[in-house]
């Protein structure tokens, strides 16, 4: 029989070892990184190579499929640069991506534009990628893992730990189903748009009701090229229901797919294939590029696939010892391929953030400020970079183009896009109202039109006159200054902050800086 006491000290003993194998499980960094995909990957390069204590955890085994396959100049010459995956990047062969086709707008022929402003100017860092995401994901993961970085793949984060106002940590289960718990003096989640923790930094979700939209598609064998130097260009495509994009992989790899309004969902419902099949025959160019092909039916680009391209923002992208980065934080039509851009670009601003405060140069505060401020800044530029293109295509009798006017939208999106800029944007931006906002964006839209067609009507390739347009000047500034400092590093000319008050990077383009000391 059991005395009292014995029992206390049962109890006692029991309680103690719960607690051993608590403190057994728990680990401790300086950053801990939910998700491996590009965000994820890319910020834990940039902090674990200046000597921070990093862990990633995925929840998946890579290789994995991913959609998002076609990338912007500055992403490769730019963030990868610094984060030390550019190199492997180069040898993996994937295509060169030297701009973009587009069948869109008022021309009734297809016009191209070149990430070069002109021939004369052409050189190694005016090409992109079009890139498997299994493999370019996998060689980011990679590079994590040389730069320092502790990566676990087949982990899955169950929650974060909150004390106070401020997270302290996450627990998740490890692969082989262990309950763990990690201490960190910051938890980022870079998890994608399906992420469980976006929500723990407070705030809501905002929709976008002009951006929301259904993609169909999949993957075919044997599709047309375009000539060269442009054989391995995206082309985008409108028709009457939507738009489709066409994306050259590899010499006989492509990915097609038809992007529609969620209001017209019936013509995706039913059977993939036959739906598929349909929009094809609607979009003439499109259905002459894939007259020869036959669609892919096993492996990972066996299956078609729909996905909801929602636009989104977070209303706040931190809280003390949490940041949000890529899709986690928000995500915008991908017509012009930003997705990886905004993923990689965030990580970018995110790690810089991180380093500085972990090696005491910025305060904690005035960090976070800088980090969302840019974020959001880059965020609202693409935003009305996509409104000024997709308003530019006429076609009065489709139901589609019509809906794409945001101008003549519900004043909630237009409002709701002054709340996104409010506060953060330099200069007249964050007083704007939403009659102001429309007229501007109108405006910013007929001159766009008027570039392109400048742009298509000049003989000599120069893509001067696309580029005289704010909008796409404006969306391609801040890729240009990551990819000069990157580059450059200490030969880079100096920065100016980009708010009244705010921060500069470093010459090596991996911390913040106060102004006067840069």
């Amino acid at each position: 029989m059991t005395s009292r006491s014995d029992e206390f000290r049962l109890n006692e003993n029991t309680e103690t070892d719960r607690e051993l194998a608590v403190a057994a499980v728990t680990e401790e960094f300086d950053v801990a990184v939910v998700g491996g995909g590009p965000a994820g990957s890319t910020l834990a390069a940039l902090v674990a190579k200046q000597g921070h204590r990093v862990v990633v955890l995925e929840k998946e085994n890579f290789p994995r499929y991913q959609i998002g396959e076609s990338l912007l100049p500055s992403t490769i010459h730019g963030v990868c640069r610094l984060s030390g995956a550019a190199d492997d990047l180069a040898k993996a062969g994937f295509p060169l991506k030297r701009g973009g086709t587009f069948r869109w707008g008022a021309r009734p022929e297809p016009w191209t534009f070149a990430f070069s402003v002109s021939p004369r100017m052409a050189g190694p860092t005016s090409v992109a990628y079009q890139v498997e995401r299994s493999k370019f994901d996998d060689i980011l993961l990679k590079n994590a893992r040389k730069q320092g970085a502790d990566v676990r793949e087949g982990c899955s984060v169950r929650g974060v730990i909150e004390e106070g106002e401020r997270i302290h940590g996450l627990t998740y289960s490890d692969a082989d189903g262990n309950e763990r718990e990690i201490r960190a003096r910051y938890v980022v989640d870079a998890s994608g748009n399906k992420s469980r923790l976006y929500n723990k930094v407070g705030g809501t979700r905002e929709y976008s009701d002009f951006f929301r939209s259904l993609a169909l598609f999949g993957y075919f064998e044997n599709g047309k090229r375009m000539p060269e130097p442009n054989r391995f260009n995206i082309l985008c495509v409108a028709f009457e229901s939507g738009w489709f994009w066409y994306i050259p992989l590899s010499d006989t790899l492509t990915s097609v797919g038809a992007v529609v309004r969620r209001e017209m969902a019936e013509k995706i419902q039913g059977d993939p294939e036959r739906a598929l099949r349909a929009l094809i025959d609607e979009c003439p160019m499109i259905a002459d590029y894939l007259s020869d092909a036959t669609r892919v039916t096993e492996g990972q680009y066996g299956e078609i696939r729909v996905r909801k391209d929602y636009s989104y923002h977070h209303t706040t992208f931190t809280r003390p010892g949490m940041m949000l980065v890529g899709d986690a934080a928000c995500f915008v039509d991908p017509v012009f391929s930003s997705g990886v851009h905004l993923a990689t670009y965030s990580s970018l601003l995110a790690a810089r953030s991180l380093n500085s405060v972990l090696e005491g140069k910025v305060d904690e505060d005035a960090a976070m400020k800088e980090f969302e401020a840019r974020y959001r800044r880059e965020y609202g530029v693409f935003y009305e970079f996509l409104v000024s293109f997709y308003e530019m295509h006429r076609d009065e009798n489709s139901y589609f183009w019509q809906a794409k006017k945001v101008t003549a939208n519900n004043e909630p999106e237009l409002q709701a896009f002054v709340e996104l800029i409010g506060g953060v944007s330099s200069g007249e931006q964050g007083l704007m109202n939403t009659d102001a906002l429309s007229e501007r964006l109108a405006d910013n839209s007929e001159e766009f039109a008027t570039a392109v067609e400048k742009f298509a009507a000049n003989e000599d390739g120069s893509s001067v006159p696309l580029f005289s347009s704010s909008v796409v000047r404006n969306a391609m500034q801040e890729a240009g200054q990551v990819q000069m400092r990157a580059l450059l590093g200490e030969d880079a000319e100096p920065e100016t902050p980009l708010f009244p008050g705010g921060l500069v990077s470093s010459p090596d383009g991996l911390y913040w800086l106060p102004a006067t000391t840069a």
